[in-house]
């Protein structure tokens, strides 16, 4: 991602223009030949991925009541005090735990597909 944009062929002002997906695919090709990705489903998921991670480490750093929160340039990580560590986390549960699945109306959690009679 990072030599996709310093080549700035696809660079835009809000992130990227149409197709650096395509592009972003055949660089991964000359890396790593046998690995079959495809701009869908494969990158366009990691980079959903990615974006929410992000969201939740740029708010650390920037959003309010970050205080105590900061950023080791050269271990390339955030650091916090194991108190304030502990404070963040019970202020914002989301930081710790996945969303949980919405459950059926029977209680399961499994997707259920209706058949279709003809």
């Amino acid at each position: 991602m990072v030599d996709l944009y310093n080549v700035e062929t696809y660079n835009a002002d809000t992130g990227f223009k149409v197709g650096y997906l395509n592009e972003l695919e055949r660089m991964l090709e000359k890396v790593l030949p046998y690995a079959m990705l495809k701009s869908k489903p494969n990158l366009e998921s990691r980079i959903r991925t990615l974006k929410k991670d992000w969201v939740i480490v740029y708010d650390m750093l920037n959003g309010k009541d970050n205080s105590g929160l900061g950023w080791d340039e050269h271990r390339q990580m955030v650091v916090v005090e194991d108190a304030v560590w502990n404070s963040y986390i019970s202020m914002d549960v989301s930081a710790t735990q996945s969303q949980p699945s919405k459950p059926n109306q029977d209680g399961s959690t499994f997707s259920k597909k209706k058949k279709k009679y003809f």
